[in-house]
């Protein structure tokens, strides 16, 4: 298997060389991704300017790296442009913080697994809560494995998954509501967003938000297609 290895934090997070670690276990693994972070940048693309595309020192020895100065989606267009028939699943992370409920949407993290399947591969989006990166790697060495051990993938080709430290059981999910307040500071001239995500329980089942706030990893099999098919049944036979 060939795997490529992306991130929204930027090439030289921790995360991604975690992630990059764990991976190679299962294949060969090359790197793409931002030169800068690009959180919150969720699925979009710059398709006007040049972008610098550079190989760079390998973050992990014997897997080549590079980096694109554009978002996480880029970073697998590119892959795909140049490398197309080179790898079969794309792996983005690990997020430092948590990409639950809504955050699914901001996340250029989970764009990125979400081009890659756009494209026709198979990919996995990887996050952990805020600050606790560097202590992630041997649980996220185990979801790996117990992903790639029971075959998710041919089930289904698009999965984000968030990993607590020292969780206590895997569970599967739907999307939940993180409650991420809207809260702007004003300094002058300028704006800027100091709300940050409220993770507690919500009463929707199954949901990763419960599931993580109960310390279990989640894993969630998301969708690209944003079509209410009930509302559109509704409409056609109306």
């Amino acid at each position: 298997m060939k795997i490529l290895i992306t991130n929204d934090d930027g090439v030289y997070s921790l995360g991604l060389k975690f992630l990059v670690e764990a991976a190679k276990k299962y294949g060969e693994c090359f790197v793409i991704a931002p030169k800068y972070e690009q959180s919150a940048k969720s699925h979009s693309l710059n398709i006007k300017d040049e972008l610098e595309f550079k190989q760079i020192t390998d973050i992990i020895p014997g897997v080549k790296t590079y980096y694109l100065d554009s978002t996480p989606a880029d970073c697998v267009r590119v892959a795909h442009s140049f490398f197309k028939n080179e790898f079969d699943l794309v792996l983005s992370g690990v997020n430092n913080g948590y990409n639950l409920g809504e955050d699914i949407i901001y996340s250029g993290t989970t764009a990125a697994a979400t081009e890659a399947v756009l494209l026709g591969k198979k990919a996995i989006a990887f996050s952990t809560q805020h600050g606790d990166v560097g202590k992630i790697y041997p649980f996220l060495d185990e979801v790996l494995q117990h992903f790639i051990e029971n075959n998710y993938l041919e089930l289904w080709p698009l999965f984000n998954i968030n990993i607590p430290l020292n969780y206590k059981k895997i569970e599967y999910t739907c999307q939940g509501f993180t409650h991420f307040p809207v809260i702007f500071s004003k300094e002058g001239d300028y704006v800027r967003s100091v709300g940050r995500p409220i993770i507690c329980s919500d009463d929707i089942e199954y949901s990763d938000v419960d599931c993580v706030y109960n310390n279990n990893v989640s894993i969630t099999p998301l969708m690209y297609d944003r079509t209410n098919i009930k509302i559109l049944k509704k409409l056609i036979i109306k």
